[in-house]
Order: structure tokens, then sequence, then C-alpha cells
């Protein structure tokens, strides 16, 4: 029921297709009210414990839909008082990148697999996923700087985490293209595939490893990654204390080691579905 994506969940794997790809799976105004229910809706079912985002056609993403630019919210109001459109805009801006932060909110990891461009909003997407894979033919473009603008949506607030900072200042600043094999040098994407098909079959296998764990034990790392990228030592190591202390419990840990005693494969129990105070 979606316009911009397909989404099948098949060994607790999760795989969220882009499916515009006539369009160049540009993201138009559906892409940024979809993705984030997408996500919520998983999260909240506890449906997955991994998601693979992935996409269709010749390009992962060619970014934004120019037609965005032009549509309301984005300051241009006709009638509006100026300091008025600013302040909707920078709500507007607020709204995009919540659209992306969802994908590190989320409690199951993120794999994007990339085939093509990963242009503009492509990058700031893929930035904010929990692991990187594309193919030969793949390149990366921070293409805001080509039209005239900053990059707003996580780009330059993430990919500094993610690879040297010479590398993200010659990007951002010249818009050039980062072809797949010199992602893969910097750190960009962890491994590079002769094909699209070999791709999701490699990225599909590793989700499916990923999601044989404790899906309590890999949430928690997620968490600790996240929080560690953005504190000190100190205190990431005082938070994952404190994590610890309610989190640790024997329950998979002791199904890790009767599993490994009766050569099975271990059996966990998915996270609680999500409820909110009200009971929703």
């Amino acid at each position: 029921a979606y316009t911009c994506f397909e989404l099948t969940i098949e060994d607790d794997v999760a795989h969220l297709q882009l499916s515009r790809p006539a369009e160049l799976n540009t993201m138009n105004r559906a892409f940024w009210k979809e993705l984030p229910e997408i996500l919520h809706d998983l999260d909240r079912r506890a449906a997955a414990r991994v998601v693979v985002l992935s996409s269709t056609g010749r390009h992962f993403t060619a970014g934004m839909d120019l037609a965005v630019f032009s549509g309301p919210g984005v300051g241009n109001d006709a009638g509006v008082e100026v300091g008025r459109q600013r302040e909707q805009l920078r709500r507007t801006v607020l709204e995009l990148q919540d659209s992306f932060n969802a994908l590190e909110k989320v409690r199951m990891p993120v794999i994007a697999a990339i085939q093509g461009g990963c242009i503009g909003g492509g990058v700031d997407m893929i930035s904010a996923c929990d692991m990187r894979y594309c193919t030969e033919d793949a390149f990366f473009c921070i293409a805001e700087i080509n039209i005239g603008m900053t990059a707003d949506v996580g780009t330059l607030q993430r990919l500094p985490h993610l690879i040297p900072s010479g590398m993200v200042r010659e990007l951002a600043y010249t818009g050039r293209r980062l072809p797949a094999a010199r992602a893969k040098e910097i750190g960009l994407v962890n491994e590079v595939y002769p094909t699209h098909e070999a791709m999701l079959a490699a990225v599909l296998a590793t989700a499916r490893e990923i999601a044989a764990h404790s899906p309590l034990a890999v949430h928690g790392t997620k968490v600790m990654l996240n929080y560690t990228r953005d504190h000190s030592v100190a205190d990431a190591l005082d938070y994952m204390a404190v994590w610890q202390t309610g989190m640790f419990q024997p329950t998979d840990m002791l199904e890790s080691f009767a599993a490994k005693g009766e050569k099975r494969a271990p059996r966990f129990a998915n996270l609680t579905p999500r409820r909110s105070f009200h009971g929703d």
C-alpha cells in the first residue's frame, strides 16, 4: 500500500525496497512520509529483527525530487511574513531530518544495499544506517553543493563519524563522485559486489545471521554504539554500566549455552511490541 516502497518480511528480516525505478527513486513528498511510518510500524510491532534497505532499477536514488522544493512549507508561501516563513522552513528541515533519524532510532540494525548512484539525500539516508554494502557500479555524491545549497538532513553530521574528515570535506566542497572501490577503501562500505543480485544475496545472508542472535543483545549493541559515537568514552562506559544493570538477564545466555550443548540453533524470543502510555 506504499507508493515509494515495497516491504517483505522473511526469516525475521524486513526487506524494504525503494520502488520507483522509472523516477530514479527520487525522494518525493510521499517518500518522506512513508519511510518513517514503515520503520516506526516495524519497530512498534517488533515485526523484524533486522531491516535491509535496498533499491530497484539503475540507481539507488537520485536524491530529492525537485518538486519538493516548490511545494508548501519551504519558505515561499505567498502572503506570509518572512520571519514566519523562515520558522516554518526550520520545522520542515527538522521533519525531513526525523525521517532519517528513524533509521537510527529503530531497535533493529538497518543495512543499506546500494547499486548505481547514491546521490544527495541518498548519502544522508545511508549515513544513518548501521552498515553499507554496494555494487561495483555504485557511486556516492554529496550533490547539494552542485545546486548551491548545503546538505541539511544528516550527511555533514554523520559522515565524519564514518570516513576521514578530509574526505568528507573534499566530497562536500567539490560535489565529486566517490566510486565504489574508493568508498570501500576509506570505510564507507563494508564490501563491494560485482552485481546487484550477488550483493542482495550476501546482504540478506548477513541480515539472517544477525537475526539469529538474541534480539535484546543486538538492540543493546546498537544503542551503545550510537551512544558512544555521540559521547565521551567515560560517559559511554558509565551508560553501559547503567544499561547492563537493567538489561543483562540470564535467559538468552542460558538458551545460547543450551543450544550449543544440544547442537541446535538457539531460539530467542522477539522483543516485545511497543506500547504507548495510552495503550496504543
